[in-house]
């Protein structure tokens, strides 16, 4: 919905009414503007008034459709959202909103999310659309102006998508952004500002920042590294160098790795005429303290590693509307699933991300008890599973007992056919 302001559904007659009218414009002008809700969905009794179930893939048979409920567990099951209900469908559903643009204000996106499912592949984005839209045709070939929100794949993608259009042509955000994974409730929120830098959260703590400029491939940079440029030919890399004060006291190189061990003794027994002149054996030699090496100092023309400048890009050239999307006319879910079974709720477009945070805490107000919900059901789900399992064991044990009690009357029934027939052809020779 749009806020308004207060007095542009009344009339103004009288002088004083027009005065204090004229005080207020004033008094607007002077101070800042409020924050504005372009749109807000809750999923409430009348949801389906407000959004068109799109005709996409209903030809082919692989159109899905959205059931309104909270969901198998949930913290509040009168707090209810969309859910998908057929695996292995395309879902399609958009909504027609008060168009605005984002030019010097901030744009807010937010949604929650819960995969009630075990996920195997699937998405679980939101989109922005500008321009006329077909909503009886919106698919995932309809341009959109953003895209934002989880897409998991096995156990190795778990992307979060930020993904732009500028110009007609679609950036994705350069990050790897990880989405969560579990079965709870969760909210993201994209935001971002006039000066071209966002944010973006999750469950209302920032996960990522940083700006259009240099998170997405969208223009050129700013700067570039100068691949022209060479090291000085005097350009001093050398932190510490040998202290030239130091001079290598006079006989160091003469002194012995090794001298004779002053502690041996010749041996008794030591015979020069068959065993030579005796010699003592060689140790370590104390006084020697290895090669000379001068003492380091600090390098007092050290100017750090050398490093490759940064330039001004020519072909840089700089968009201040960089951060403004074509203004906004519907939000929509286009999504994909292998198995179904997530809930989209709380969907909120507006420029105060303080407010975002304000949703969120008011829905995760009783997110214990979801939590324990989700608890529960894992609990007799997990019951169920070993009950049907058990089942099957038995019904496997009583078919292998029947394959065996058929298999033993069967051989009956060969040994005394055989029986049988042995005697009879024993019979008939004798005769």
């Amino acid at each position: 919905m749009m806020s308004k302001h207060p007095l542009q559904s009344s009339a103004v007659h009288s002088p004083q009414l027009k005065f204090a009218a004229l005080l207020l414009v004033l008094l607007s002008i002077c101070t800042p503007s409020f924050s504005e809700i372009i749109f807000e969905e809750r999923f409430d009794d009348g949801w389906q008034s407000r959004w068109v179930k799109s005709d996409w893939k209903k030809s082919e048979g692989k159109a899905g459709s959205f059931k309104h409920t909270a969901g198998s567990w949930s913290a509040d099951p009168d707090d209810k959202g969309i859910q998908t209900s057929t695996d292995a469908r395309h879902y399609a559903i958009s909504a027609k909103i008060p168009e605005f643009s984002n030019k010097n204000r901030t744009l807010v996106l937010q949604y929650s999310i819960k995969f009630e499912q075990d996920i195997e592949c699937g998405g679980g984005y939101i989109k922005l659309m500008s321009g006329y839209v077909n909503q009886k045709k919106f698919g995932g070939d309809t341009p959109y102006s953003m895209m934002f929100g989880p897409d998991l794949c096995g156990t190795q993608t778990k992307k979060l998508h930020v993904i732009l259009s500028y110009q007609g042509q679609n950036y994705p955000i350069k990050k790897d952004l990880q989405c969560e994974t579990d079965k709870l409730t969760h909210f993201y929120t994209f935001i971002l500002r006039p000066d071209a830098s966002y944010s973006v959260l999750i469950d209302g703590r920032e996960r990522d920042s940083g700006s259009m400029y240099t998170d997405w491939d969208i223009l050129p940079p700013r700067k570039i590294k100068d691949v022209n440029a060479k090291k000085p030919a005097d350009w001093e890399e050398r932190e510490y160098i040998d202290d030239p004060n130091q001079v290598k006291p006079e006989g160091y190189d003469s002194i012995p790795r090794e001298i004779p061990d002053p502690k041996a003794k010749q041996p008794d027994t030591w015979d020069e005429d068959e065993d030579g002149v005796w010699r003592p054996p060689k140790i370590p030699n104390p006084a020697y303290k290895g090669p000379w090496k001068p003492k380091k100092i600090k390098n007092p023309n050290y100017k750090g590693k050398w490093k490759i400048p940064w330039i001004d890009n020519p072909e840089f050239e700089d968009d201040p509307d960089l951060y403004v999307l074509k203004p906004i006319k519907y939000v929509g879910i286009e999504v994909w699933q292998v198995k179904a079974g997530s809930v989209f709720d709380n969907v909120l477009i507006c420029d105060d991300p303080e407010y975002a945070k304000e949703v969120v805490q008011e829905v995760f107000t009783h997110r214990e008890i979801e939590k324990e919900a989700l608890e529960e059901a894992e609990k007799i789900k997990k019951a169920r599973e070993e009950e049907e399992a058990q089942r099957a064991r038995e019904e496997g044990e009583r078919r292998k007992r029947e394959r065996g009690y058929d298999r033993r009357h069967r051989d009956k029934d060969y040994y005394r056919d055989r029986y049988r027939k042995r005697h009879y052809d024993d019979y008939h020779d004798e005769l």
